[in-house]
C-alpha cells in the first residue's frame, strides 16, 4: 500500500489539472477530523505552552481539535522527523522552534533537512531566552556571576533542554565570548530541567522566557540577563547579557509548519486562522505576558524568517565548534 504523499506525487505529474479542484474542495472543508499539533518536548516548556495556546484557539475556530502530542528526544529531531514524513494533507503540523534552525548545522546525519521539508505555515512570537540562576548562586548580575564562574572552575553546572536547543546554544555563546567555562547538562525538555534548577542540582539555565518567567516573578529564581540585544519590558529590571557582554543576542522564534507538498490552499486557511488568533486582544496578551509580541506574517515571510535564522544560529554552531553525530 502506497502513502497519500506517494500517490499525490505520481498523480502529480499527468492528472494536476483535476488535483487542483480536489485540494480547493478539500481546503474548504478543512478540517474534517482532528488534527495532530506535534511538539518535539515534553509537557511544560516554552513550545509545549506555546502550542497548547494557540492550539485551543484553533480548536474552537475550525470546529476540531487540535490535539497537541508531545513527542520529546533527539534535540527535536524525533517529533521534526514524524511531521516531515507524514502525510501532506493538514491533518499533522508542527510547532517550529529554534532547534529546528539549529540542528541543521548541529546534526551530521540529518534524516531530514528542515528548510527544504517543512512548509512554512505562520510565526507565532518571537522571545527572549533568559539567564536565570538558582538562589543559591551569589551573583546578582552578570558580570559577578562570571567572575563567580571563573572563581569556581568546573563547579557550575548549566542546564539545558537538550543538545543543540536554543537553550543550549545560547549558553554556549555566553561562555565563548566570556571564557566562563561551565558544564553543560542537557535534560529531556525545559520543565526537568527547571526541576533540577529549583532543587540546585544545577546552577544556571538560558531558558526560554515562556517556560521560566513564572518561577523569576514568584522569587523561587533569580533572572541575571535576557538575550535579546535590548531589555525585555516583561522584566524591564533585568538587564540584557549585552550590556555586559557586547554583541551577545540569541532570541528564539516559535511559528508552524507542516510536511512539504501540504496543499497551498489549506497552508493558507490555516494561516488566516492563526494571524486572526494572534490579533484576538486576550491571546496577545497573553503571548505579551509569555515575553513576546505576535508576529503575523505571511507564509512567505516566515519562510524568510526561518532561513535567516538558520544561517544565524550555524554561525554560533561553528563559532563554538559544536558538532552532534
Amino acid at each position: 500500500m502506497i502513502s497519500r504523499r506517494a500517490a499525490l506525487e505520481m498523480a502529480a505529474g499527468g492528472f494536476s489539472f483535476l488535483l487542483a479542484p480536489l485540494r480547493q474542495a478539500a481546503a474548504a472543508d478543512y478540517p474534517t477530523r482532528p488534527v495532530r499539533f506535534i511538539v518535539g518536548y515534553p509537557p511544560g516548556g516554552a513550545t509545549d505552552i506555546l502550542a497548547r495556546l494557540i492550539g485551543q484557539r484553533l480548536s474552537e475556530r475550525l470546529g476540531q481539535q487540535f490535539i497537541v502530542e508531545n513527542k520529546p528526544g533527539a534535540g527535536n529531531n524525533i517529533g521534526t522527523e514524524a511531521v516531515v514524513k507524514a502525510d501532506p494533507d493538514g491533518y499533522t503540523v508542527l510547532l517550529v522552534n529554534p532547534a529546528n534552525y539549529i540542528n541543521t548545522s548541529l546534526y551530521a546525519n540529518l534524516r531530514f533537512n528542515f528548510v527544504r521539508d517543512i512548509a512554512p505555515i505562520a510565526s507565532f512570537n518571537r522571545v527572549p531566552n533568559v539567564m536565570t540562576v538558582n538562589k543559591d548562586v551569589p551573583a546578582k548580575n552578570v558580570a559577578e556571576f562570571i567572575a563567580y564562574v571563573k572563581a569556581n572552575p568546573g563547579k557550575v553546572n548549566m542546564a539545558s533542554s537538550g543538545n543543540g536547543t536554543s537553550v543550549h546554544l545560547s549558553g554556549e555563546m555566553f561562555m565563548a565570548m566570556t571564557d566562563a567555562k561551565m558544564q553543560h547538562v542537557p535534560y529531556r525538555g525545559a520543565a526537568p530541567a527547571i526541576t533540577d534548577l529549583l532543587a540546585g542540582q544545577v546552577q544556571v539555565i538560558f531558558d526560554n522566557m515562556p517556560s521560566i518567567i513564572q518561577h523569576i516573578r514568584a522569587g523561587s529564581l533569580r533572572a541575571l540577563g535576557v538575550t535579546t540585544a535590548e531589555r525585555s519590558p516583561q522584566l524591564p529590571e533585568v538587564q540584557a547579557i549585552a550590556e555586559t557582554v557586547p554583541g551577545y543576542e540569541a532570541s528564539a522564534l516559535f511559528g508552524i509548519g507542516a510536511p512539504k507538498d501540504t496543499p497551498r490552499e489549506i497552508i493558507d486557511k490555516l494561516n488566516k486562522e492563526i494571524n486572526a488568533t494572534l490579533a484576538e486582544p486576550e491571546l496577545r496578551k497573553r503571548l505579551v505576558e509569555l515575553g513576546g509580541e505576535p508576529l503575523i506574517q505571511s507564509p512567505e515571510a516566515f519562510g524568510d524568517m526561518i532561513k535567516a535564522e538558520t544561517e544565524k544560529w550555524k554561525k554560533v554552531v561553528e563559532f563554538a565548534g559544536l558538532k552532534v553525530e
